[in-house]
């Protein structure tokens, strides 16, 4: 085994580049080969922090660098992802060691560090000032609607021609929410259109937006909508939410001064931790947008 060698930035490098989409792969599942293909890698905002043993990346602490819309505020924001180990090579530290190198690079230079961590590693992160933080998962009840689903049409994921223009389309979007928002996330966004919702993404065309959303039972679960402009959820409703749907559940922080909604704690699979820069802090009530989420 040669001795390690520490890379980053390395997106042109296609041993490495490649190196790297084979572990993501074998970790998580993660399928970022197609992703970079259609350029969706932006390497000023998506930065890998690896170990390489010869040229085979086996550790690696990701940097997404955005920004967070808050209470009408923009805040500078740094989501780590795809914080992930070869299992030849775990119990080392490596992790660690990018963690700090991370930490090293960007000090200062946000108002907010966060991740989301499995449950398996909730000890890991307060070792570095991430603290724990509660999200809320909102929805409202909603009449069953006769004339829906006219004027809607799906959108297909994996075909050239519609990603594009739905690329093209989110990257004049304006944050979800003003209370709790990102922005500049358009990278993450497109991953999980071609990989996690490339089946559910509907391009509503007199309202002018693009609506990502499961029905299932008597519930719509939206996970984000994509505007240009302000619009009015109520005339996105009565569209998408056919004589069957009881109940709307977003998975974002929804706000609409015309509608009301109930919010509880969110029990996800991942837990939100947040390293905090000065004297800034989280509002209270708010779900991280799924579709930003590393």
């Amino acid at each position: 085994m040669e001795e390690l060698k520490f890379f980053t930035d390395y997106k042109n490098n296609e041993t490495l580049r490649k190196s790297f989409f084979e572990l993501a792969d074998r970790t998580f599942g993660l399928k970022f080969e197609s992703w970079y293909q259609k350029g969706f890698w932006d390497e000023q905002r998506y930065i890998p922090f690896s170990y390489v043993d010869g040229d085979v990346v086996i550790a690696n602490v990701s940097v997404n660098i955005l920004d967070f819309i808050m209470n009408d505020e923009k805040k500078k924001a740094i989501q780590i992802g795809t914080v992930m180990t070869h299992p030849d090579y775990r119990k080392r530290g490596l992790s660690a060691s990018l963690m700090n190198k991370v930490l090293e690079e960007y000090e200062n230079k946000y108002d907010f560090m966060y991740l989301f961590a499995n449950k398996a590693v909730l000890d890991f992160y307060p070792k570095f000032g991430f603290n724990a933080v509660e999200e809320n998962i909102f929805s409202m009840k909603i009449t069953p609607n006769q004339c829906a689903d006219k004027g809607v049409k799906r959108l297909n994921g994996k075909l050239t021609d519609e990603l594009d223009f739905i690329y093209n389309f989110s990257s004049k979007r304006i944050p979800i929410s003003q209370r709790f928002g990102t922005d500049h996330s358009q990278g993450i966004f497109m991953y999980y259109c071609l990989n996690v919702f490339s089946d559910d993404i509907y391009y509503l065309e007199e309202e002018d937006v693009i609506v990502i959303y499961i029905k299932e039972n008597n519930q719509i679960d939206i996970f984000d909508i994509i505007s240009r402009k302000e619009f009015n959820i109520q005339d996105i409703l009565k569209k998408i939410a056919g004589n069957e749907i009881e109940r709307v559940v977003f998975h974002f922080t929804p706000d609409y001064p015309n509608i009301n909604t109930e919010s509880n704690s969110y029990q996800g699979s991942e837990v939100l931790f947040v390293k905090i820069n000065g004297e800034n802090h989280f509002p209270p009530h708010f779900k991280h947008p799924i579709t930003s989420q590393a």
